[in-house]
């Protein structure tokens, strides 16, 4: 899988059409947080996600960890890829391929400062059990692990596309912007934006910087010769 564009923090069915509309091909579902701050409900995350498949994939983002509570709530809202932010173990990971073998499992690996070795050994250890890693940046201020808008040091993410088994999506302050540098440096299979994409001021996503983002991704992807292959 290589050339995907997902935009995360869909929070309603009238922000999840714009960005079907402008031509991402995952929307992201962000779900049972630690600070339960989501932006919608399960219920209407479920609506929107009926809606949108299978021409459009719905990811769950959540910092659940026990594999027979992310089966069952994958279940609950209907979809098949869940990105994985909590400190899943590979015992845990293990299981949930037993248990749900069709799951697309995506792993975070949050970028701390000259953590590339601990990250590496988390590649390591859960490879086997994952479809893909997505690297995301971490906020020293907040200790939050994603939705930062914060960037990282793109070398430490380069360097796990580099020793990864398996694909990688880019996350972390990317917008319009940056989107192109950031591929053309890490070479990832896909990337991911969030806070880059919305207005200031009303904290919805804004049409222009979806679509941008988007054709400046896929722009960079086709220059790698990575357009999207499912």
């Amino acid at each position: 899988m290589h050339g995907l564009i997902q935009v995360a923090g869909v929070i309603d069915q009238a922000e999840a059409d714009l960005i079907v509309e402008e031509g991402a091909d995952w929307l992201g579902f962000a779900l049972r947080l630690p600070a339960k701050n989501e932006d919608l409900s399960e219920a209407d995350a479920a609506a929107i996600i009926k809606e949108i498949q299978p021409e459009h994939r719905g990811v769950v983002i959540t910092y659940l960890t026990e594999a027979e509570e992310i089966k069952a709530f994958c279940g609950e809202l209907g979809v098949t890829a869940i990105q994985l932010h909590g400190d899943v173990t590979p015992g845990e990971l293990r299981t949930l391929r037993r248990i749900a073998p069709d799951l697309y499992v995506l792993k975070s690996l949050v970028v701390k400062q000259d953590n590339v070795d601990e990250l590496a050994g988390i590649v390591d250890e859960a490879a086997e059990w994952v479809d893909m890693f997505i690297t995301d940046s971490f906020n020293p201020a907040t200790g939050a692990k994603g939705a930062t808008g914060l960037l990282h040091d793109w070398s430490i993410s380069a360097e796990l596309v580099r020793i990864s088994p398996r694909p990688l999506m880019l996350a972390g302050g990317l917008n319009p912007g940056n989107v192109a540098a950031a591929i053309a440096e890490v070479r990832p299979a896909a990337v991911d934006a969030h806070t880059g994409l919305e207005d200031p001021v009303t904290r919805r996503k804004d049409r222009v910087k979806v679509r941008t983002f988007v054709a400046e991704a896929r722009r960079a992807f086709a220059e790698l010769g990575t357009g999207v292959v499912v």
